[in-house]
């Protein structure tokens, strides 16, 4: 079933749910009944609901992705996970690391499989990246540099609500305030964008973060536009991230280097780049990705399906989204006080 049967979840979610061959759409939810409804018919939904709760507890509902709101992540995912249903939540998880970490272990008591939706994480170049640092090819990470930006600055201002990804096949644009008020989205950029980039950093490194520093601009708009952090991670290195909506719609990057002991990796998510650099030895640059696989969109709820049937293992766990919920939690109170914040006393 689907809460929140909105843009991303039309766009990504229910097609990749059509898609699967052993996957049944059994209900969509939207906070309007009309809308519930005629996303149901076009999709082919056997039942709609403007409840949440009516549809976790609808029979045959054995698994629930949670596509709605940021406000409302942790009572959509908290209510399904307490009623024994496997969970795929989208990012960011929730508003602070508390309701994360109840989540995951709502998750583990009950023994549920529980997936943040982070497409960057089912990449070819992405788990080829994580491979060569979990076997130690790079040496000791000793320094990470991100940047991460993506043309949404009108969006996160409101001044409009159109998406800047699929735009060609939007079925239904994001709501007014979705992402521009940060009563509903939490904030803007560190929830909407360092979401994704705090997740990838634990995902490659298997590394936590344990200090955050982080700055901020808003831009004349309620929420930031321009976020820089210096991160330690608990294994001892040193992260820059910085990350902005406000590029021309033709400009998008996202770049990932790492820096070990015995070598480096030089990835460009955006451009499906990825080159392995080690001091000694020969240097390779991995073929580029094609256009369709820089960014899976439907490959987090394939990859929900696939474990639910224990047909392969979580790809993307709840855990990466508390690491990143870590990060930006620290990164606003970073920010409101001006001094580096350790995670271990938020």
């Amino acid at each position: 079933g689907i809460i929140g049967a909105g843009w991303w979840a039309t766009s990504s979610h229910i097609p990749g749910t059509i898609q699967h061959e052993r996957a049944r759409l059994r209900a969509v939810q939207s906070r309007k009944k009309s809308k519930a409804r005629q996303v149901a018919d076009h999709f082919g939904a056997d039942l709609f609901f403007d409840d949440y709760q009516q549809l976790v507890l609808a029979e045959n509902m054995d698994a629930v992705i949670v596509s709605s709101t940021p406000n409302m992540h942790f009572e959509h995912a908290k209510f399904a996970l307490e009623h024994r249903k496997h969970v795929l939540i989208e990012k960011p998880m929730t508003f602070t690391v508390a309701e994360s970490q109840e989540l995951c272990n709502l998750a583990s008591e009950n023994n549920l499989q529980f997936l943040v939706s982070c497409p960057w994480h089912y990449t070819g170049h992405g788990i080829e990246a994580r491979q060569l640092i979990r076997k130690g090819a790079l040496g000791h990470i000793k320094m990470v540099s991100v940047l991460m930006t993506n043309p949404i600055d009108k969006l996160l201002k409101g001044i409009n609500t159109s998406p800047t990804h699929g735009m060609d096949n939007v079925y239904i644009e994001p709501n007014q305030g979705t992402y521009s008020d940060p009563s509903i989205a939490g904030g803007g950029q560190i929830y909407c964008q360092v979401s994704h980039a705090g997740a990838y950093l634990s995902f490659l490194t298997g590394a936590q973060p344990e200090e955050v520093y982080a700055k901020f601009d808003y831009a004349d708009s309620k929420n930031d536009i321009y976020d820089v952090l210096t991160i330690t991670l608990d294994n001892g290195a040193l992260v820059t991230l910085a990350s902005t909506g406000a590029t021309p719609l033709s400009i998008r990057n996202f770049e990932v280097r790492v820096y070990g002991t015995k070598g480096i990796l030089l990835m460009e998510l955006w451009k499906g780049k990825m080159a392995y650099h080690p001091f000694e030895g020969e240097s390779k640059e991995y073929p580029a990705l094609a256009a369709d696989e820089i960014y899976p969109d439907k490959a987090p709820v394939l990859n929900f399906i696939d474990t639910c049937l224990n047909l392969a293992p979580n790809g993307s766990s709840g855990e990466l989204g508390l690491a990143a919920m870590r990060i930006i939690e620290a990164a606003c109170l970073s920010d409101k006080s001006g001094k580096p914040i350790k995670i271990k006393d938020i």
